[in-house]
């Protein structure tokens, strides 16, 4: 019986944490180092993620500064942060200064949208994983693994798992909503 809570304790647990680090690569007001640090760099015939090629540092109000270790990649992580942000990436001797223009109320709008929609796609993987949760309680309490009332012990705490985890998700949700409009 703790098992199955556990199972599905540890799967909503996955799904968030997933959840919070797709939306802390979404571009806020603010720059974030989140915003590049995953970003791959072609170099010498591996990709590799800014952050292990670098230091990545925020300058108010609108700067990342990345210090590239090797002065031959500083050209190969201005060109991929610039693809991938769509901003100008200015190398600087060792340093990379990113400027990130202000955001447009229909760039912030679209963002929102993009942010519901990876939200809605995680409360859908919790919903799947509570349908599977479920089906397998029935056929427990089929089998005679489980008494009636285990069952609804069971139903009702992996609901309340659910809703904590939907109120995670709403937190997620609006913390990243005001970090847009900021």
């Amino acid at each position: 019986m703790d098992t199955i809570k556990q199972e599905l304790q540890g799967h909503l647990d996955a799904i968030k944490q997933a959840i919070k680090e797709e939306v802390a690569t979404v571009r806020g007001s603010r720059p974030t180092p989140a915003l590049v640090e995953d970003i791959m760099v072609e170099y010498y015939g591996q990709k590799m993620p800014v952050k292990q090629m670098g230091s990545i540092g925020v300058v108010p109000p609108r700067e990342i500064q990345i210090s590239v270790w090797d002065q031959s990649a500083v050209s190969l992580v201005a060109k991929a942060v610039s693809e991938k942000l769509n901003v100008q990436a200015s190398p600087d001797g060792n340093t990379i200064h990113v400027n990130l223009p202000s955001l447009t109320q229909e760039r912030k709008d679209e963002l929102i949208k993009m942010v519901r929609a990876k939200i809605e796609d995680a409360r859908i993987k919790s919903r799947t994983m509570r349908d599977e949760v479920k089906k397998k309680i029935a056929d427990m309490e089929k089998a005679g693994d489980l008494t009636e009332d285990d069952k609804f012990e069971l139903n009702e705490s992996m609901q309340k798992a659910v809703d904590a985890f939907n109120k995670d998700l709403d937190a997620i949700l609006e913390k990243k909503t005001t970090e847009i409009n900021e």
